[in-house]
C-alpha cells in the first residue's frame, strides 16, 4: 500500500465502500422463495476488514493522531486491526492483553503480528482485565502503560463513534433488503447497523457468545450514540455453538460447504455461525416466501486481520 496522504482515516487507508452486494444462489434459500445476497465488508480493506473498519475509523479521527490504547484476548482480531491501523497512520498503539501469564511466553502469530505492526503489548492478570471498565482499575492500566495522553477505546471497539460508524452499513442497505443478517460479538454493529437501516427493514443478530448480555449491550450502546433505542432488531442466542472461539465439526464442514458452494472461504469464529443460523431459520420458516436477506460478511478466513463481528 502506498504511503497516506492524510490523516484522516477514510481517505488515507482508502476503503472500498459502499462494499460490494453479491447475490447467490442457494437452494436452502431459494426452495423458501428466499433470496440471500452476501454484502462483502471482508473487502472494505486488506488490513482491516469489515466492521474492524467501520468501528475504528471513527475513533481513529477522534483519536486525532494521539496513542491507542485498547484491549483484546491472546487471538484478538480487533488488536491486530488496531495494530495494522497504527502501522498505516504512523500512531501509536497499545495492547491490554488479558492474560499475565502470556508475558513469558513465545508470541502467538496474532500476537506477533501486532508486535510487527509496532503495538507495544501490555499483559495483564485476568481479575484486572474483568474489571478493566473500572474507572480505578482502568486508571492503574494507563499508569502502568506510562502514557501521557492517550485515547481509549474499548475491547471489541464497540462504543458510540463505532456506532455511529456502523450505521452506514445500515445505510448501504436502505431498500436492498428485508432482513439484514449479522454476527455479534460486543454489539456495536449490530446497535449501529440497525440505526442505519430504513422503515421497513430489520436487522438480525446473531451471537456468539454464551450469557445472554447482548441485548442490554446493545441498547446502552444505542443509547449513547443515538440518544435512545432506534431501528428495528432482534437477536437470535442459538447459535453460539458453544461459545466465543468455539465451534463444531458439523458447524467446520457447513462452513467448508458453504465456501466451497460460492467461492468464500467462511470466517469460523463470526461469520460461520450467522450463515448457519440464517440456513435453520429459513427451514423453519421464519422468512416469508418472498424475503430478501442480507448477509453481512465481516471477517476474512485467512487471519491476516481477520474482521470479526461486534
Amino acid at each position: 500500500m502506498s504511503e497516506p496522504t492524510s490523516t484522516d482515516p477514510v481517505t488515507a487507508m482508502r476503503p472500498r465502500l459502499p462494499s460490494p452486494l453479491q447475490q447467490v444462489e442457494d437452494e436452502r434459500f431459494s426452495r423458501h422463495g428466499v433470496r440471500l445476497l452476501l454484502k462483502r465488508d471482508d473487502l472494505i480493506h486488506p488490513d482491516l476488514p469489515g466492521n474492524k473498519w467501520r468501528k475504528l475509523a471513527p475513533n481513529l479521527r477522534a483519536a486525532a493522531g494521539r496513542p491507542v490504547l485498547t484491549f483484546g484476548g491472546a487471538y484478538s482480531n480487533h488488536l491486530r486491526a488496531t495494530a495494522a491501523a497504527g502501522r498505516l497512520l504512523g500512531f501509536g498503539t497499545i495492547g491490554v492483553v488479558r492474560g499475565d501469564e502470556l508475558a513469558t511466553r513465545p508470541l502467538n502469530p496474532s500476537l506477533a503480528r501486532c508486535a510487527a505492526d509496532g503495538m507495544r503489548l501490555l499483559f495483564v492478570d485476568r481479575a484486572t482485565y474483568r474489571a478493566k471498565d473500572d474507572p480505578g482499575t482502568l486508571a492503574g492500566i494507563l499508569r502502568t502503560a506510562a502514557t501521557d495522553d492517550v485515547y481509549v477505546v474499548p475491547e471489541g471497539g464497540s462504543n458510540a463513534p463505532a456506532a455511529a460508524g456502523c450505521a452506514g452499513l445500515g445505510r448501504e442497505l436502505r431498500g436492498l433488503a428485508d432482513v439484514v443478517a449479522v454476527a455479534c460479538g460486543t454489539g456495536g454493529t449490530l446497535a449501529g447497523l440497525a440505526a442505519g437501516l430504513g422503515d421497513g427493514q430489520r436487522a438480525l443478530g446473531f451471537p456468539v457468545l454464551k450469557g445472554g448480555f447482548l441485548a442490554a449491550a446493545v441498547r446502552d450502546l444505542q443509547e449513547e450514540a443515538f440518544g435512545g433505542p432506534t431501528g428495528d432488531w432482534s437477536l437470535d442466542e442459538r447459535f453460539h455453538f458453544g461459545g466465543y472461539a468455539r465451534t463444531t465439526s458439523g458447524l467446520d464442514a457447513f462452513a467448508e460447504g458453504f465456501g466451497a458452494r460460492h467461492g468464500l472461504p467462511v470466517e469460523r469464529v463470526y461469520v460461520a455461525k450467522m450463515l448457519a443460523g440464517l440456513v435453520e431459520l429459513a427451514a423453519e420458516g421464519a422468512f416469508p416466501p418472498g424475503t430478501t436477506v442480507a448477509a453481512v460478511i465481516t471477517g476474512q478466513e485467512d487471519g491476516r486481520a481477520a474482521g470479526a463481528a461486534g
